[in-house]
């Protein structure tokens, strides 16, 4: 939790160098387009500090080029001074994504000519070089065909061959309108410095993904150094762990909470020393994003936390345990429950649907007072004027 930057206090003052700090120290934030309540990277860092700024967060992207938005194991917002390490992302995504496309769709339609995949990546280039930010919109549709939605190579060829380019590094996310993306070329959007620094060897990327893996979760197996940035392969990250055992990597056997076996970590020697100085986490109960680092690889997160989450947005309705979009809710060192809920813009209200706490926690007049003090400041922070507990929210 502390790694996570969850243990640092929620009502001090964060200003945009303090914002920048904090995601820096997280590695990154993820992105999703579900705004149940709030998008998830703003719920993730208003979950550590309820000062956090939106603005200050766009700042950092737009206009300062501090932050990048790019892939780990899904759509995130980077620290810029990590771009350089995104260059072997790149390449491995270009060899990957080419041949792809090429054994599913190996020539495509524009303007009724066929045209090979170099000379579709050209045209698209070549407008976003003449035209500046461009959206997948502005540029001409599949011909009329309706597109498909079985995957990134069924999109209809402009759009396709934009995430292409984004994926490679030859375009950036210059902004977002709405939730759109909108790409302009790498060289207009990332600073000289951070693109020109020169390729590491595939030995000296492997050792940084994984140290700084490392840095942010306190200890990990190899499977979860490898999971962290998803830039590396479950047999680079263990052969990474073998080669650094002795004064720079440690086995710690870590207990489990959930009434497993422990299990066999790695940790810097120097983490036995810092335990103890740790900051407590702070006592208030918070709203998590489903998102959130602390509970993004759900297996740790059941063996650490004993709490059992799934998202079931593609789950449907009627075979839902819980709900399409459920809130996890921390209290403490302690997931003690879920919640469902949904910002009614229409009424200018948060509207809580259902709240599911977990087993020997009780629903006494302190929690619910805890709950209700923090979903005044989530609805305070989204906008919303007040908080609706719809009738039978408490579930068994």
């Amino acid at each position: 939790m502390a790694r996570q930057g969850l243990c640092l206090p929620p009502h001090k003052g964060q200003g945009k160098d303090d914002l920048h700090d904090l995601i820096h120290q997280l590695g990154f934030v993820q992105m999703d387009s579900i705004r149940t309540v709030e998008r998830a990277h703003h719920m993730i860092l208003f979950a550590r500090n309820q000062t956090y700024r939106p603005e200050h967060l766009r700042q950092l992207l737009e206009d300062d080029r501090r932050l990048f938005e790019h892939w780990t194991h899904d759509a995130a917002l980077i620290p810029t001074e990590f771009y350089p390490h995104w260059q072997h992302r790149f390449a491995l995504a270009g060899d990957r994504l080419r041949e792809r496309w090429r054994r599913v769709r190996p020539t495509e339609m524009a303007n009724g000519k066929t045209i090979s995949f170099e000379d579709l990546m050209g045209q698209v280039k070549g407008h976003v070089a003449a035209n500046g930010p461009t959206r997948s919109r502005d540029l001409k549709t599949n011909n009329g065909r309706k597109a498909k939605k079985n995957g990134w190579w069924e999109w209809h060829p402009a759009k396709t061959a934009l995430e292409f380019l984004w994926r490679t590094g030859e375009l950036s996310i210059c902004h977002r309108d709405g939730f759109q993306k909108v790409y302009d070329l790498s060289a207009r959007v990332i600073p000289d410095e951070m693109r020109t620094t020169g390729t590491q060897s595939p030995r000296a990327f492997v050792d940084w993904a994984c140290g700084t893996a490392l840095e942010r979760l306190g200890f990990a197996t190899s499977g979860e150094l490898a999971a962290y940035w998803a830039s590396v392969n479950a047999a680079q990250a263990k052969t990474w762990c073998t080669e650094n055992l002795g004064p720079e990597l440690i086995e710690v056997l870590v207990e489990s909470a959930d009434g497993s076996a422990a299990r066999v970590c790695l940790a810097r020697p120097a983490l036995l020393e810092e335990i103890d100085a740790l900051a407590k986490p702070p006592d208030r109960l918070r709203v998590l994003s489903p998102f959130d680092p602390l509970i993004r690889d759900r297996k740790r997160l059941q063996r650490l936390f004993n709490f059992d989450y799934r998202i079931e947005i593609f789950v449907p309705e009627a075979k839902r345990t819980y709900g399409y979009y459920v809130f996890p809710l921390l209290q403490g060192d302690r997931l003690i429950g879920r919640i469902d809920m949904k910002a009614r813009r229409d009424d200018d209200a948060l509207h809580v649907t259902g709240l599911w706490l977990e087993r020997e926690v009780k629903f006494s007049q302190g929690r619910e007072k805890e709950l209700a003090a923090e979903l005044r400041r989530v609805a305070k922070f989204i906008g919303m004027a007040r908080v609706m507990w719809e009738p039978g929210f408490l579930k068994t």
